[in-house]
């Protein structure tokens, strides 16, 4: 009877470690795979304790939930591996666009992607201490790089905008000096000049450079809105001025196209040309389009009386010729009738017909030498 007793206790006491190595299964199972390592792995270790603890009844069973059991465990550990494998991957990844993003001159955008790689970093799990370790010393390496090199840059830039300031208030003063000048064209030029100093001079600080600015350009607007009403004032004179000489032009067209060539009209065109110097420049684009009609107006007229003159000259010299031809004709008669009266004196037998026919051959020697005379004196006019 106490053998049986003993025989079912026995029985109760299997069961209940059965269930006890149950229970374990199922608890390693039901491990979250994606919870903190450290935690899972602790666990682990506390739940081999307990199987450990429980008796073995050497049952198939036993053998069937400690394969179980140990199935389970090995499923966290492969995934644990698979988590450190891709971890490894992740953080050298992580690590060669680090490397790239520390060589970037880009210093906000590449503090921006330093940043992000830090929180993928921190999200990528671990893949062992050891291997963590090695690896963030990399990873690090490449940010304590990008980082120096923009502590540097902004230095750098830090001295070179209170150069860059420096050079701004010199500038600022050099282009105060010249905001009244009305050398339009070599203040203009110098003002340019300036404007590329200002771009060479690089950044002063944000804060700063909006003022700066201001003020330099407060300068150069100056002398431009100086040099703008100016030339409107300008532009409006010359425009005055090519009215006037546009009617100056008309007034010349006006007696070129008459074709009446005299003294007075000659007189006229010189006026006109004396008014067209006394009125001014009338602007380059005008002025040289008014003068080449004013000119060709002028040019027409003169020419017209050139050959006018000419026309004159030509019936005058016919006229003359004409006239020579006359003398000519007629000192060679007076000279016939000279012979002829010289011959004749011979042959007279009065004493007061010969003193009368004297008195006549030296009345006609002297009509010849007065012919010759007008005849030498219309050769001279007609050789000049």
């Amino acid at each position: 009877m106490a053998e049986n007793r003993e025989m079912f206790n026995e029985v109760i006491d299997q069961e209940e470690d059965i269930n006890l190595r149950k229970q374990l299964v199922e608890e390693v199972k039901s491990i979250p795979s994606d919870a903190d390592w450290n935690t899972i792995s602790s666990t682990i270790q506390n739940l081999k304790r307990r199987w450990r603890r429980i008796n073995y009844w050497e049952s198939a069973l036993e053998d069937s939930l400690e394969e179980e059991f140990e199935a389970a465990v090995d499923a966290l550990y492969s995934k644990r591996n698979a988590v450190i494998a891709n971890s490894k991957v992740l953080k050298e990844e992580l690590i060669a666009r680090a490397k790239t993003v520390a060589e970037t001159n880009n210093f906000n955008q590449g503090t921006n992607e330093m940043n992000e790689l830090l929180n993928q970093w921190k999200a990528a799990g671990s893949c062992g201490k050891e291997t963590d370790d090695a690896l963030w010393e990399q990873f690090n390496a490449a940010r304590q790089t990008f980082f120096d090199r923009k502590h540097d840059y902004w230095q750098a830039r830090q001295e070179k905008a209170v150069n860059s300031k420096t050079a701004k208030e010199e500038l600022i003063k050099k282009a105060e000096e010249l905001k009244n000048s009305t050398d339009w064209k070599k203040t203009a030029d110098a003002y340019n000049e300036l404007l590329n100093q200002w771009k060479a001079a690089g950044l002063a600080g944000k804060d700063q450079d909006d003022a700066l600015w201001a003020r330099f350009n407060a300068a150069r607007q100056a002398f431009y809105d100086a040099r703008n009403a100016h030339f409107d004032a300008q532009r409006a004179e010359n425009a005055k001025r090519a009215e006037a000489k546009a009617e100056l032009v008309k007034a010349a067209q006006a007696i070129a196209d008459e074709k009446f060539y005299s003294r007075e009209n000659s007189d006229k065109i010189k006026n006109l040309n004396a008014q067209w110097k006394t009125i001014g420049f009338a602007g380059k684009e005008q002025e040289d389009a008014l003068w080449a009609q004013f000119r060709a107006a002028a040019d027409s007229y003169f020419e017209g009386l050139k050959q006018y003159n000419q026309s004159r000259r030509d019936q005058w010299m016919m006229r003359m010729q004409e006239n020579r031809a006359r003398k000519l004709d007629l000192i060679a008669k007076q000279k016939n009738q000279l012979k002829r009266m010289e011959q004749e004196l011979g042959y007279i037998l009065s004493q007061s017909a010969v003193d009368e026919m004297k008195e006549d051959i030296e009345d006609k020697k002297a009509f010849i030498a007065e012919l010759e005379e007008e005849l030498a004196e219309l050769d001279k006019r007609i050789a000049e």
